[in-house]
């Protein structure tokens, strides 16, 4: 069944069609809470609020777009306020690059580097001003397209690349700046 049917659905009330349209966008919207926010309950609880929200305003969303880039936007405003009211700044991302460090890594020593080469990454990327970082998390840690980023963020598909290429100059300043080995080690 096409998202749009579903979408139908849900607005009829029907508790398995919206069931439905959670799970499928459940682990995209916590991941970019996550990262923004830094911490998994904060994120869980912005998942959660972005649903309900979303659940409201269904009657409203134009089902002839994607749903998927809706509540990542939703999911960012909310994941934003939370930040700015909470005064928090962000937590390390201690995890990044360990999803399949296990079966990735041959040796301890080689684990180790690599946890602090992400250390490092994720110490570059949070140097970088707010809207950089989002438009990186959300082109490169969620892996949206180019229009679903725009869609994401409010803006056009060519405001996404311009600000993209002046973001990752930043962040190749910063690295080259404070973070050397990083730079190092991709050459």
């Amino acid at each position: 069944m096409e998202e749009v049917e579903i979408i139908y659905r849900a607005r009829q009330g029907d508790q398995v069609a919206w069931i439905t349209l959670v799970s499928e966008h459940q682990q995209p919207v916590f991941r970019l809470a996550y990262l923004i926010l830094g911490d998994p309950d904060y994120a869980e609880d912005i998942t959660q609020e972005t649903f309900v929200r979303a659940f409201r305003g269904l009657d409203s969303f134009d089902e002839r777009r994607s749903l998927k880039p809706w509540l990542l936007r939703i999911a960012a405003n909310l994941s934003r306020n939370q930040r700015r009211s909470a005064g928090r700044y962000w937590a390390a991302l201690t995890r990044f690059g360990r999803r399949d460090m296990d079966k990735q890594q041959d040796s301890l020593e080689e684990a180790s580097r690599q946890v602090e080469k992400s250390r490092a990454l994720w110490e570059a990327i949070r140097r970088l001003r707010q809207p950089d970082q989002e438009i990186l998390y959300l082109r490169y840690f969620l892996d949206l397209s180019i229009e679903a980023t725009a869609e994401a963020l409010g803006i056009a598909p060519g405001t996404v690349k311009s600000r993209l290429h002046r973001s990752m100059k930043r962040l190749e300043a910063i690295i080259s700046r404070d973070f050397p080995t990083l730079k190092e080690e991709s050459t």
